[in-house]
C-alpha cells in the first residue's frame, strides 16, 4: 500500500541529517507518486482494490479500499508532497529539517491512509495522526506566533476529536459494526437506521469542525499563517480537502444524511460568504489565502448538500482542482516573501518586473481560484452551480456567484498591490532555485490542462458509482 513508504521515510528522517536526509525524502516522494499512478492504473483497468489486514472477514477486519476517487486523491497527495519536499530543500527558515521532514511525511502517510480507510475506527485513528502531525509542524517554529497558533489548533482539534470519538463509540454500541459496507446495510434497516441518523449527526458535526465550516472556521486563518510557506502549502492544500473527501465518502454511502442536506446547503452559503469577506478584508497574503480555504470549503459543502451524482461529480472535480491551486498559491506566497521580504501587501510591490515568470504562474493560479473560463476552477464551479439550478436552489447559486466575484476582488488586490505597483522600499531578491520554479511550472501545467481539457477527468469521475448523497 502507498502509505507504507512515507511512514518508513518519516521514521528514517528522525535519525539522519544533511544531504542523506534530503536525498531520501526526495526519492521517497517521487517514488510515492509513481506508486500512486500505478494504483490508479490498476483500479481503472481491473476495478477497485481491497486489502483486509490479518485475514479477518468483513465487517470485522481492518479494511483499506481503493477505487477511482481515492486513487486520484492519492495521486494529488503524492504530487503536492513531492513539490513541497523540493521547496523544503531550499527553505532556510526551517532550521530543524529532520523534524520537519519526519512530520511532513507522517502527514502524507496518514492522509493517504484516510483516503483508503473503509471503517470508522480506522478512519479515526489515521485522521487523528494527521492532525497530530500538523500540530507538531506548528509547534516546531518555537516562536510566540507559532505557539499561539498551535494552541488554537489544539483546542479546536481536541473538541472535534472528542465529538468524533463519541459518535463512533455510540454507533458501535448501537449497531455493533463500524465497517462502511456493514453500516450502509444497517442504515437501511428500520431497527437500526434511526440510531445511525442520530449519531451520524454527531459525526457530521465533528467533520464540519475539522473542515472549517461556519461558525467553526476561526481557528483556520488564525493557525495556518504560522507555518513556513512550503508546509503551509502541504497543510493548506490537503487538510480540509481530506475532511471534505471523508464527508463525501460517508454521506449517503455509509450514513443517510438526507435529513441534514438542507442545513448543510445553507451552512455552505454562509461559509462561502464569510470566508471570501475575510479574504477581502485582510492584507497579509497568508491570511487572505487561508480565508479563501474557508470560502472554497463552502463551495465543496454546497456540492455535498446537493446530494446527487451530478453534484458529487462537480464536488470531486472542484476538490482536485482546489488541492493543486491552493498548494501552488501558498508556494507562490513563499517566493513572494523571498523576493519582497514581507507577506503584507502594503509593504511589497514591483513583483511583475522583478519576477515575470512568478507573475505568470500566480496569474494562472489566481484566475483558476476565481473560476474564470476556461480555467479548472470554472468547470468545477459550473458543474455545482448548474446542479443548483436543476434543483431550483436559486439562492445557493446566487451566493456562489457573489462569492466568485468577491474572490476576483481579493485576487485583484494581490495582483495590483503585490505585482503591479512599485515596491515602497527595497526588494530583498533572494535567489530562487530553478528547481522550485520547475516543480511550480509542473503544477501550473496540470492546472492549465484541467481547465483546457476537463473531459477526461470528468468522464473518470462519472464512472465512479455515485448513489444518492455520496460515493460508493
Amino acid at each position: 500500500m502507498p502509505f507504507l513508504l512515507p511512514i518508513a521515510t518519516s521514521l528514517l528522517s528522525v535519525f539522519i541529517k544533511g544531504r542523506l536526509l534530503i536525498g531520501i525524502n526526495l526519492i521517497s516522494s517521487f517514488t510515492l507518486l509513481a506508486l500512486a499512478l500505478q494504483l490508479l492504473f490498476e483500479v481503472v483497468s481491473s476495478g477497485p482494490k481491497s486489502l483486509i489486514f490479518g485475514n479477518w472477514p468483513v465487517p470485522y477486519g481492518i479494511e483499506f479500499y481503493a477505487d477511482g476517487l481515492s486513487a486520484l486523491l492519492i495521486i494529488l497527495i503524492a504530487l503536492v508532497s513531492a513539490v513541497v519536499m523540493v521547496f523544503m530543500v531550499h527553505w532556510e527558515r526551517t532550521s530543524d529539517k529532520s523534524a520537519y521532514f519526519a512530520l511532513a511525511q507522517c502527514l502524507v502517510a496518514s492522509a493517504i491512509a484516510v483516503s483508503l480507510a473503509a471503517d470508522l475506527f480506522n478512519l479515526y485513528v489515521w485522521f487523528e495522526l494527521m492532525l497530530i502531525a500538523v500540530l507538531g509542524l506548528m509547534v516546531l517554529g518555537k516562536g510566540r506566533q507559532q505557539t499561539e497558533a498551535a494552541l488554537k489548533y489544539f483546542a479546536v482539534s481536541m473538541l472535534g476529536t472528542l465529538i468524533m470519538l463519541s459518535a463512533i463509540g455510540m454507533i458501535h454500541g448501537a449497531v455493533g459494526h463500524l465497517n462502511f459496507s456493514a453500516l450502509a446495510e444497517l442504515a437501511a434497516s428500520e431497527d437500526t437506521g434511526h440510531y445511525l441518523t442520530l449519531y451520524g449527526g454527531m459525526l457530521l458535526l465533528a467533520l464540519l469542525l475539522k473542515i472549517g465550516a461556519f461558525p467553526l472556521f476561526a481557528w483556520l486563518p488564525a493557525a495556518y499563517h504560522a507555518l513556513p510557506a512550503p508546509l503551509l502549502a502541504l497543510v493548506g492544500g490537503l487538510l480540509t480537502k481530506i475532511s471534505v473527501y471523508v464527508l463525501m465518502r460517508i454521506s449517503g454511502q455509509v450514513l443517510d444524511y438526507q435529513l441534514y442536506h438542507e442545513a448543510i446547503g445553507w451552512l455552505a452559503v454562509i461559509t462561502m460568504l464569510s470566508g471570501v469577506l475575510g479574504a477581502a478584508y485582510h492584507w497579509d497574503l497568508r491570511r487572505i489565502l487561508s480565508f479563501h480555504i474557508v470560502s472554497q470549503v463552502g463551495f465543496l459543502l454546497l456540492g455535498v448538500a446537493l446530494a446527487s451524482p451530478a453534484g458529487m461529480t462537480g464536488t470531486a472535480f472542484f476538490l482536485f482542482h482546489n488541492i493543486l491551486v491552493k498548494a501552488n498559491l501558498f508556494l507562490i506566497a513563499g517566493l513572494i516573501w523571498m523576493t519582497a521580504g514581507h507577506y503584507d501587501l502594503r509593504k511589497i510591490g514591483g513583483l511583475y518586473p522583478a519576477r515575470p515568470l512568478l507573475s505568470v504562474i500566480f496569474l494562472l493560479s489566481a484566475l483558476s481560484l476565481v473560476g474564470v473560463p476556461p480555467t479548472s476552477g470554472f468547470w468545477g464551479k459550473l458543474l455545482i452551480i448548474m446542479e443548483t439550478f436543476t434543483q431550483e436552489k436559486y439562492l445557493w447559486a446566487a451566493a456562489a456567484l457573489i462569492t466568485s466575484m468577491l474572490t476576483l476582488y481579493s485576487m485583484s488586490k494581490i495582483w495590483l498591490e503585490g505585482f503591479w505597483k512599485p515596491h515602497p522600499g527595497q526588494l530583498v531578491s533572494l535567489v530562487i532555485p530553478k528547481s522550485t520554479y520547475m516543480v511550480m511550472l509542473i503544477m501550473s501545467v496540470l492546472i492549465l490542462m484541467m481547465g483546457l481539457m476537463p473531459g477526461p477527468l470528468i468522464d473518470l469521475l462519472q464512472l465512479q458509482q455515485w448513489q444518492q448523497g455520496g460515493a460508493l
